[in-house]
């Protein structure tokens, strides 16, 4: 370590932590550009210059040593790796193209309208109960009610999708209280995904059997085929869930910008855009060095953790005016609560079109939309998740 590089003796997968971490991220981001995290043993960045650069740069910052504290050199993954988030080139180019063939704009256009009458027909009736929960009742329902379907998953036992990402991320993190806890009574849910990737479990026409018709081509083996299926299971619902949780959080919290998405329902897509920069559902990822890196004097050496902190670097005052504001106005083009490179969000283009049709339900069915309640925050240590979101909205 130089002498330039500031130890912090804070816990990033502490409960205190992981229930607000916007204010721990202006410590950190103080501290200096890269900083040794005591509690993990590993070295963090939340400036997003920096965080943005590591993400590009995946041959200095390798995403095949697992993006979670764990290190794939030294230690068996919990799970087979993802063949898309855990892997580099030259792997990842070939199964990163083939899933960007079947997960593309053509596909989701397909998919709109029906997506969109499902959506209306959701918020119809939410807005005419006037009190909802904004999580149980509307971000953990629309995605479960249009992206099973989508993949092909068998009708039978989909409420799991839930618990299932939930421990994927939190896995991320350390084996903490928090990991325990999520973990606790959910054997059956990584029992169902394990089955539900299977080819003779999955409806024809889906995603997920299309997966495996690219195997038969010869594109990836079936073996591939399998651990791709799961990819979708792993990160298509509770980020989507979440996202749309926040979206509805900051409209509640900042009436002056929904009174803007009233009065054009267009701003839906900007609204859901700068919602995942306002409040990031994934909040930080590792990467491991390949090198010795320099970074703003900071020597990392080779084969370290580093932590970026994906949600500092989307508030980071560097980059963004006022950004603790929810704000229609700001172009929030450039934020990596998707992440970045080419390890970015696989299902980015699927969670922006629900979030863009929740958003713009909303805006024409409601004149208003207040909270009726606290948020109650789910602890997790990736996510920055939402139990609860009473909301109570007055009928256009």
């Amino acid at each position: 370590m130089t002498m330039t590089l500031a130890r912090l003796d804070l816990d990033p997968f502490d409960e205190a932590f992981l229930a607000d971490p916007y204010a721990h991220h202006g410590a950190i981001r103080d501290a200096g550009r890269v900083v040794w995290l005591d509690s993990i043993g590993a070295y963090g960045m939340a400036h997003y210059e920096d965080v943005r650069r590591a993400l590009r740069d995946h041959e200095t910052y390798c995403s095949a040593r697992g993006v979670g504290l764990a290190d794939f050199a030294k230690e068996e993954p919990f799970r087979p790796r993802s063949l898309l988030l855990e892997v580099d080139p030259p792997l990842h180019n070939r199964t990163r193209s083939m899933m960007n063939g079947i997960v593309s704009l053509k596909a989701l256009k397909q998919f709109r309208p029906l997506w969109k009458e499902k959506a209306e027909s959701l918020i119809d009736e939410l807005v005419g109960r006037r009190r909802f929960d904004a999580v149980s009742d509307l971000g953990e329902v629309f995605p479960m009610m249009v992206f099973p379907d989508t993949i092909g998953l068998m009708d039978e036992g989909r409420e799991l999708l839930l618990d299932y990402a939930a421990i994927v991320f939190n896995a991320f993190g350390p084996r903490n209280a928090v990991f325990e806890e999520c973990n606790r009574g959910k054997e059956g849910a990584i029992d169902w995904v394990a089955q539900a990737c299977k080819r003779e479990y999955l409806k024809p026409g889906g995603w997920g059997m299309q997966v495996y018709e690219a195997a038969d081509r010869g594109v990836c083996s079936h073996d591939e085929a399998e651990r791709l299926v799961r990819s979708f299971l792993s990160a298509g619902v509770d980020t989507t869930v979440n996202g749309i949780s926040h979206l509805v959080l900051a409209l509640a919290e900042h009436p002056d910008e929904y009174a803007k998405l009233r009065a054009n329902p267009r701003l839906a897509v900007k609204a859901f855009e700068e919602s995942l920069r306002w409040d990031s559902t994934v909040q930080t990822f590792f990467r491991t060095t390949t090198r010795e890196v320099e970074v703003a004097g900071t020597v990392i050496p080779e084969g370290a953790k580093v932590l970026l902190f994906l949600a500092a670097a989307n508030r980071d005052p560097a980059r963004w005016e006022n950004p603790e504001r929810f704000d229609l106005d700001r172009n929030a083009s450039g934020h990596v609560g998707f992440g970045f490179g080419i390890h970015q969000c696989l299902g980015q283009m699927v969670a922006r079109l629900e979030g863009e049709l929740i958003a713009t339900a909303l805006a024409e069915r409601a004149a208003a939309i207040r909270l009726a309640g606290p948020p109650l925050r789910r602890l997790n240590n990736t996510l920055h998740a939402i139990e609860s979101l009473p909301v109570e909205v007055t009928p256009a």
